[in-house]
């Protein structure tokens, strides 16, 4: 017996941070060791929690890069077959433990109480978490840009910021610049193995 699919509803259309803003302390800690494996808890506590669901779960952000100073945040991606069908994660996932902070159009994000693992969620095939692991694995696998990167946030961290989301756009050029790289490099790889 096919399962019939739910008819698809209208997603939010404004941002909604539950909570409101918060006062922001950034700091960047060497890369820790320890980051894959609270990686791994967490996936396999998301899985479990989802366990009905049919996900796709990536760590993602600097602290899935070795090497690679970080905030003390695991950044992890969920994806699945409809945001806007909240009933098939988001109760799984605040009965495990997690808080919403985040609905927005496209995305959900939930975090843990102490706010050192936050939970991306999007739509299976949404092109935010094809970006995401484009960064993640040229950072992985290029020393330069890598360093780049690193070197970017640390200037960046010696001034003072007042929202998070100010600190992220600051970013912004030298991601778009380490993305364009990236593409580049899959391309030439691309061709190189015709």
């Amino acid at each position: 017996m096919t399962q019939s699919r739910k008819p698809r509803r209208p997603d939010v259309s404004t941002l909604d941070l539950v909570g409101g803003p918060e006062r922001l302390v950034v700091e960047l800690h060497e890369y820790d060791e320890r980051w894959p494996g609270m990686y791994l808890d967490h996936r396999r506590r998301i899985l479990d929690a989802l366990a009905a669901t049919d996900v796709e779960i990536e760590h993602i952000g600097s602290t899935s890069v070795p090497g690679l100073a970080a905030k003390p945040i695991i950044d992890i991606v969920v994806t699945v077959d409809d945001i806007t069908a909240e009933e098939d994660y988001l109760d799984a996932l605040l009965a495990a433990g997690y808080e919403l902070r985040v609905r927005e159009p496209g995305h959900r994000l939930v975090r843990t109480p102490e706010r050192d693992v936050h939970v991306h969620l999007f739509e299976r095939h949404d092109p935010a978490v094809a970006e995401y692991l484009l960064l993640r694995d040229h950072l992985r696998s290029d020393a330069d840009d890598r360093a780049l990167y690193e070197r970017t946030k640390r200037m960046l961290l010696s001034r003072r910021w007042d929202d998070m989301n100010d600190y992220a756009d600051a970013k912004t050029d030298v991601i778009l610049a380490i993305k364009a790289r990236a593409r580049a490099a899959r391309e030439s790889l691309g061709q190189s193995e015709r």
